[in-house]
């Protein structure tokens, strides 16, 4: 038996979470989910939290929803408390998805972001905070105090954290088939003591793994060729602000956040969320697209040890896409969540 903390979200979130958690219950998979409290008050809110908090450590694994409300809180927990770093989030296309491109056929790598450092460690403040002597501005030649009122924030890369999150990115590469090829990017040029420290790092990395290519790329020229030839591309392992970014524009290449999937990889830990956001313009239509959901779910039973069910549930999915008869409306399709759930789980090849 598996427990699973589940958090369903905010907003239209839960209207994906739901079908899906209902077809994996029907595989009969011998998953046990834990569902905190999310009513958060005033007064009961750190209780919560602290609910919350206990669940997740209590748990083998998450699957969590879209947030922007009382959910957040554990978010925070699942992913800095628990220190998940490597943020997994498969770009493939789907045969029958609704991509802008007039050529997605082969679309298949996978971006691996950095999730707990960068801009991302939220230290920022006024510039007269800094006290002499501040940092020195290379292009303004002067103290960044100096420059008038005005804020700071902090990026923080760490040889750590860029060590095991590009190693990751490696281990990763190694169990793909295809290309077998790791791209690296940051703003070089311009951030060398901190991005340049990150693609250093990525290449230091590459020497213990001498059956797989390496490049790197400005992440400017990463974004322009990601648009031009995605194809091109096997996994790429990007710092989190950049990563944050260039996954949402992966996701549009293959049909938007609906198709998005992610987890989230500690040491000891993992969480499993869809990429896009909470929808509140959907609410109560039942129709935002549980591809994501589902994507990230059968991420969640492959870390289970559960490849065979993750497996079956992708080809599944395939399917459904490759009809097109049971497509949500930003696939172009007009059914509900529901009725895509029930068409994937008519799809399965496993009882």
């Amino acid at each position: 038996m598996s427990r699973v903390a589940l958090f369903e979200g905010e907003d239209a979130s839960p209207e994906a979470v739901r079908p899906v958690v209902a077809l994996l219950d029907e595989l009969d998979l011998g998953i046990e989910w834990v569902r905190p409290p999310t009513d958060a008050t005033e007064t009961d809110g750190l209780a919560l939290l602290q609910t919350s908090v206990d669940v997740v450590d209590s748990a083998d694994c998450a699957l969590f929803g879209a947030t922007s409300g009382a959910s957040a809180a554990a978010l925070f927990h699942l992913r800095w408390g628990r220190a998940t770093f490597a943020n997994v989030r498969p770009i493939r296309y789907l045969a029958g998805a609704r991509s802008p491109l007039a050529n997605p056929e082969g679309i298949d790598l996978t971006i691996v972001r950095e999730n707990l450092e960068d801009l991302y460690v939220m230290a920022e403040g006024d510039l007269d905070q800094l006290a002499a002597p501040a940092p020195y501005s290379l292009t303004m030649g002067q103290p960044v105090n100096s420059l008038g009122p005005g804020r700071f924030a902090l990026k923080v890369i760490t040889e750590a954290g860029s060590e095991r999150i590009i190693r990751r990115a490696f281990e990763i590469a190694a169990g793909r088939p295809g290309m077998r090829r790791v791209t690296c990017s940051s703003k070089y040029n311009m951030l060398p003591a901190t991005d340049g420290l990150f693609v250093e790092i990525g290449r230091s990395v590459a020497v213990d793994f001498p059956g797989i290519e390496f490049e790197t790329l400005l992440i400017d020229d990463l974004a322009c060729r990601l648009v031009l030839d995605p194809q091109r591309f096997d996994v790429i392992v990007l710092p989190n602000l950049y990563g944050d970014i260039l996954s949402d524009l992966g996701a549009g290449l293959v049909g938007g956040l609906g198709m998005a999937p992610s987890g989230c990889y500690g040491a000891n830990y993992a969480y499993f969320e869809p990429a896009h956001g909470t929808a509140p313009d959907l609410v109560g239509t039942g129709t935002i697209n549980p591809t994501a959901t589902l994507l990230s779910a059968s991420m969640m039973l492959d870390r289970l040890g559960l490849s065979e069910a993750a497996s079956a549930v992708v080809t599944a999915v395939e399917d459904v896409y490759r009809a097109g008869a049971h497509l949500t409306p930003d696939q172009g399709g007009t059914a509900t969540s529901v009725e895509f759930c029930t068409a994937v789980r008519a799809a399965l090849r496993v009882d």
